[in-house]
């Protein structure tokens, strides 16, 4: 299945850091900022993750969930979220399984080394499910700006 902005989301089920099974259809009848990340506690990681925290209530003020999604375990989770009072859901993708329906896990290269993992990218799902924006490659600094913009100007 190839992801399309138009199409309807790739439904998943991972679990959360309460340790309770989320699947995307559980956020039926609300938009969902759906942002995948590589990695809990490196700079460009917590920065957005900050950053979706400094906007949280904005975007719920448009009835819009931010849900992160990165392969770390839910304890390493549950201190990201303790360190920086992240008052959003994180989820466990260990096996990369809903990285890889979103197609964001990716060969990638670090100073001449490859290896898999994943491209920080967002996904905006509306209220019925359906794709209607995503950002690939994403750049952290403004990003999580555009995205509530995108929201109130498309969605609201």
């Amino acid at each position: 299945m190839t992801i399309k902005v138009g199409n309807q989301a790739p439904d998943f089920e991972l679990r959360a850091t309460n340790g309770e099974s989320v699947r995307l259809a559980d956020f039926r009848g609300k938009n969902v900022v759906l942002y995948f990340y590589p990695k809990d506690m490196t700079p460009g990681c917590t920065t957005q993750a900050c950053d979706f925290r400094d906007y949280h209530q904005s975007f719920t003020e448009l009835d819009c969930m931010i849900i992160g999604i990165s392969p770390d375990p839910q304890e390493k989770h549950e201190k990201f979220i303790e360190k920086y009072n992240l008052p959003f859901t994180l989820l466990v993708d260990e096996e990369h399984k809903a990285a890889e329906l979103y197609e964001v896990w990716k060969l990638k290269k670090n100073f001449g080394k490859e290896y898999m993992g994943i491209e920080r990218s967002t996904f905006v799902i509306d209220k019925e499910g359906k794709l209607v924006k995503e950002w690939r490659k994403v750049k952290v600094k403004g990003h999580v700006e555009e995205a509530l913009q995108y929201v109130k100007e498309n969605l609201a």
